[in-house]
């Protein structure tokens, strides 16, 4: 490899804001804080808005498009038959 033209990739502890959920991966990502993992190591963190504990696909909250009161239906009785032509 040559030297001084690759990123500084090491462990990361990323933080999502939403709920406190913590998780430590390998990443390049410019940090300025430092946080403490679970079991003690000081770790580079980076702060998260939302990640796969907090997003609401992943949590199964999510809606639905075909449960929002008959809107999508009502869409496609309006528009489907000019669609299908």
């Amino acid at each position: 490899m040559k030297e001084g033209i690759h990123p500084n990739y090491r462990e990361v502890l990323f933080v999502d804001l939403s709920n406190g959920f913590k998780f430590v991966t390998r990443s390049c990502v410019n940090t300025k804080e430092m946080g403490k993992t679970e079991d003690g190591r000081e770790l580079p963190m980076f702060k998260l808005e939302t990640s796969s504990e907090s997003h609401p696909f992943y949590t199964g909250t999510q809606k639905s498009v075909d449960n929002m009161g008959g809107r999508v239906e009502r869409f496609r009785n309006r528009f489907g038959k000019t669609a299908a032509k």
